[in-house]
């Protein structure tokens, strides 16, 4: 009977490995048997180079390959044959992807598989019904004032309590002595601080430095980078298949989606417990009409993207232009004084924020330059034919891309590499861009819900740290070199050294 088992296992088991073996082969078969046809049908140099990594002799970052390439194309567009990719930085074709013909360039099946085990099918990962549904439940909490006023005092308080006085505990001390400090670790652990409480009424304690960062936010790091490599690969069988044999960076893109799920099933579980039927936090809205706590948790997952990931870029981005141009920073200090008072009087208000016109401009001329997202990318459901003239086939991946967009002399002008925050003010009062030319929060239908929450966190967090400290770069650097991620981040960090203003 032993001798039965034995030998019926044994062979179970020889047949398992015949059909998974059997399969790698076939499909590593048909990855070959693409890229020969690829090569075959497309022997460009841009194909050529991307594959070869070439681009990376004469740039530090893809994203500036590509708006080097965007520049000199007589359209503003290209086609990366080997990834499926038709990439634009040409307004026209921007205005035409997110609201002339919106219902043809959806985010795709596509890319929803690329981002399906990380973003599940929250707001940024889908289409139709599911995003409608998410977008008319955010847009009816974001759109409420007293929203605007509950993100201010949420804002706040983290300054105050939590980010002035790490600031002081480093400030005029020498970088010998270890006081060097990673700003955009500070402002991530900032940022998930902040849409943890504005989102979940919960408080992860992240900015007291004294206790490690979360689990939870270097899984969620890692899965936005290895997601985003996914994207990156010149065939999805690449990943496809380590993601079936659970090796290399798909095991470990696993263990962190795991690790995910855990920390927002915890959170649906202790904001049941609390209860949230009469509290203001967003996903209390969500709980109320949505049962599936799967669904929840992707909600979830979306809310931490936006509201930590861009922020958080963002504010990194914007102290490092500002460390090298000082005269902006005294311009944003003097602009304070006049209208909120002198250094040591706080911002009050929302509205008071309002007024503060060369801020606004110096943060939006920053995200022109260093968009937290660079790119995005939709698919073409149809064939089309783009304003430029380019065809797009049914199926075809199509970018546009904010990074190259704000490098590019026909937009912004022969000084648009410069960073000018008065080119956004016309007699001293800011005046906003077409958003299909300034495509940072998006336009048409998918434009940005909560834009106006960052902008209250960017300026609250700008106004702070620069009226009373200000920072020296530890690696002054001319361009900044990014990681692989879902949105823009330095591959080093940010190093500074804090001085309290005297």
């Amino acid at each position: 009977m032993e001798l039965e088992v034995s030998w019926l296992f044994q062979f179970l088991y020889t047949s398992l490995c015949f059909l998974v073996s059997s399969f790698i082969i076939s499909s590593l078969t048909s990855f070959l048997v693409q890229r020969v046809r690829t090569k075959l049908w497309c022997n460009c140099e841009i194909c050529h180079t991307y594959l070869t990594s070439g681009w990376s002799n004469q740039f530090h970052n893809l994203c500036d390959w590509y708006a080097h390439l965007l520049r000199n194309s007589p359209t503003k567009t290209i086609h990366i044959h080997v990834l499926g990719n038709t990439i634009t930085a040409n307004p026209e074709n921007v205005e035409y992807m997110l609201k002339t013909r919106f219902e043809n360039y959806p985010k795709g099946k596509p890319f929803s598989t690329i981002l399906g085990d990380f973003l599940g099918q929250g707001i940024f990962n889908v289409d139709g019904n599911l995003w409608k549904f998410q977008r008319k439940m955010a847009s009816l909490e974001l759109d409420r004032y007293s929203v605007r006023s509950f993100a201010f005092e949420i804002v706040n308080c983290e300054i105050e309590s939590r980010l002035i006085p790490l600031l002081s505990s480093v400030s005029g001390k020498a970088k010998s002595n270890g006081n060097v400090l990673d700003l955009q670790d500070v402002f991530r652990r900032f940022s998930l601080d902040c849409i943890c409480r504005f989102s979940f009424g919960l408080d992860p304690r992240c900015l007291e430095l004294s206790l490690p960062m979360s689990e939870f936010a270097n899984s969620f790091d890692l899965a936005s980078k290895l997601s985003a490599e996914r994207a990156m690969t010149a065939s999805p069988l690449v990943w496809k298949i380590k993601r079936l044999l659970n090796i290399g960076s798909e095991k470990q893109l696993r263990k962190a989606i795991n690790m995910i799920d855990v920390l927002a099933h915890e959170v649906i579980r202790q904001k049941t417990k609390m209860g949230f039927s009469s509290h203001k936090d967003l996903l209390s809205r969500f709980m109320r009409t949505v049962k599936d706590d799967t669904y929840l948790r992707d909600i979830i997952i979306s809310f931490l993207l936006a509201g930590r990931d861009t922020v958080a870029s963002t504010l990194t981005s914007f102290f490092w232009v500002i460390a090298n141009h000082p005269e902006v920073e005294l311009a944003i200090r003097v602009e304070a004084d006049r209208v909120i008072g002198p250094s040591y009087e706080r911002l009050t208000s929302f509205e008071q924020m309002q007024e503060l016109h060369y801020l606004q401009a110096a943060i939006y001329e920053s995200m022109r330059l260093y968009p937290p997202i660079q790119f995005d990318s939709k698919f073409c459901l149809n064939d089309d034919v783009l304003p430029d003239g380019s065809f797009v086939k049914r199926g075809t991946r199509v970018t546009y891309h904010p990074y190259a967009m704000g490098r590019i002399e026909e937009i912004w002008g022969s000084d648009c590499l410069e960073f000018k925050p008065e080119r956004w003010l016309k007699d001293g009062v800011f005046l906003p861009e077409n958003p299909f030319k300034y495509p940072v929060f998006q336009g048409g239908l998918r434009v940005c819900l909560g834009k106006e929450m960052a902008l209250v966190e960017l300026k609250s967090v700008a106004l702070s740290f620069l009226r009373r400290y200000h920072i020296e770069l530890v690696e002054p650097c001319h361009t900044p070199r990014f990681s692989p991620g879902l949105t823009a981040t330095f591959s080093s960090g940010l190093k500074v050294l804090v001085g309290e203003r005297v």
